[in-house]
């Protein structure tokens, strides 16, 4: 193991102290089971649900190795500085690459990982900043980085129960708080995306506590662990290209608005109209319009199957751009505004952006009295599932990474596919790849050709059952 430390005696003693005592407990699980064996399930459950398979996995703080191994990495490497656990850890999972390392000093580790975890480490870490900070040399713009950490209302039940041998036995910890976390996390060059608290009852029976019950108040201040999920620090992309995609149903009157106003952006900005079984000329307009404007790059589709989120598919699967627009072709969020969008993500202040009609007064008719009310209905729900504060989920403009789109497409089948519309396909996708979602305020206008394609009962319905649906794929898992 690497010992050029910056630690002062104190740092070394402390340090010392601890790779002694972890080595212990490593040959006192040889023959030693203990009651952590439930919470530790529970644990892997809920990273299960945070990490997709097959994805590059760096565990900091690894142990015997076996949560890393449960999530099925496609390159997995685990770090402890405990030489008899990561010799047990090697044994146990061979398909793992496990390094006698301490977290202050990873300089030999090589490499860049999509997850980095620290589970139940920082607590025990004599200086927890300078292992975020050593953690950044094998991220990524798009590298999450997810701790849990216990809470400091269980610390005299867990003395308790290491006291009467039930639990693995800790010396004294840190016991920092989310808002402790949180600043630590700034400071070394990171941004949460958001928290949660995890496992209300840490034995046998607990399922409907640690499934249902902790994700309301009161119970959740109770929880055992803490969860956080962060990023670094955003850093602005330079001059990436566009793809605008338009759903046109029935739209022959906008079609000559769009090419005329939708401003250039970046290196490139193409158009991409995915015509869906019109009653009027739609496509033709558009022929006509691409043969007018042959300085714009633009693309034309007919969409095989039915509704937006099926055509917005097909444009998106047509597009070369590195960011994907979803531009409604009824103009009630202009076009001028996309370049604020743009601005958004490709400066790093989001990685999914979400147009919000709510916030500005809107015109007379753009937006019915129920119509608003379900919104906001919507607004909270996600939210709160999400755990991210997304104020208008139906807004038709949203801007993404083609890479996480392909990532979303991927793994569409977790939630299901009978979203009608493809807003909440994409925000659901982004949320399991724990994108950073932000808000965008826009005035939402009137709409001043044809009429809208939504039913309001039917399509209602359907996304109040989606919204079920969705509770039990996120925040019940």
């Amino acid at each position: 193991m690497n010992h050029i430390l910056l630690f002062d005696e104190a740092g070394k003693k402390y340090q010392q102290t601890r790779m002694e005592h972890w080595d212990k407990v490593a040959k006192k699980r040889d023959t030693w089971r203990g009651m952590g064996g439930w919470y530790h399930k529970r644990l892997t459950e809920v990273y299960k649900f945070l990490v997709n398979p097959n994805q590059r996995v760096l565990e900091i703080g690894c142990g015997l190795g076996n949560l890393i191994a449960a999530l099925q990495p496609s390159h997995g490497v685990g770090v402890d500085f405990s030489a008899e656990m990561t010799a047990r850890a090697k044994q146990l999972h061979p398909e793992i690459e496990f390094h006698n390392l301490d977290a202050h000093d990873l300089s030999s580790l090589e490499g860049t990982f999509d997850v980095i975890i620290l589970s139940d480490t920082i607590n025990d870490l004599w200086d927890v900043q300078r292992t975020l900070e050593q953690i950044k040399n094998f991220c990524t713009p798009h590298t999450r980085i997810i701790l849990n950490f216990y809470s400091h209302l269980w610390q005299f039940p867990l003395a308790l129960a290491q006291g009467l041998n039930l639990a693995s036995p800790m010396l004294d910890q840190n016991w920092l708080t989310p808002e402790d976390v949180g600043n630590l996390l700034q400071l070394a060059g990171y941004e949460t995306i958001r928290s949660t608290s995890e496992v209300l009852f840490p034995l046998p029976l607990g399922g409907f506590a640690n499934r249902f019950l902790v994700r309301f108040w009161p119970f959740r201040e109770f929880a055992l662990a803490n969860f956080i999920i962060a990023r670094p620090a955003p850093h602005p992309v330079k001059e990436p290209s566009v793809s605008v995609v338009v759903a046109a149903r029935n739209e022959e009157g906008n079609i000559k608005n769009i090419f005329e106003r939708v401003p250039q952006m970046g290196s490139k900005t193409e158009l991409i109209f995915v015509e869906g079984h019109s009653r009027d000329k739609t496509y033709e307009t558009i022929e006509k319009e691409m043969a007018l404007h042959p300085g714009t790059s633009s693309l034309l589709f007919r969409q095989p199957g039915i509704g937006k989120a099926d055509a917005i598919r097909l444009g998106f699967e047509k597009a070369s751009g590195d960011i994907l627009m979803i531009l409604d072709a009824d103009l009630t969020v202009p076009p001028e505004d996309l370049p604020r969008f743009y601005e958004a993500i490709a400066s790093g202040k989001g990685e999914f952006i979400n147009g919000v009609r709510l916030v500005y007064p809107m015109e007379k008719e753009a937006m019915r009295t129920l119509n608003f009310l379900g919104n906001k209905f919507f607004s909270m729900a996600f939210s709160w599932m999400l755990g991210q504060p997304v104020k208008d989920t139906l807004c038709g403009t949203k801007v993404m990474w083609r890479k996480d789109y392909e990532e979303i497409a991927a793994n569409r089948s977790y939630f299901g596919d009978f979203d009608p519309f493809g807003d909440f396909d994409l925000i659901f996708g982004a949320a399991k790849l724990n994108r950073k979602i932000v808000d965008l305020p826009i005035r939402y206008r009137e709409r001043v050709y044809g009429t809208t394609n939504i039913s309001r009962w039917k399509h209602g319905i359907l996304l109040f059952r989606m919204v079920g649906f969705a509770a039990r794929r996120i925040r019940f898992v």
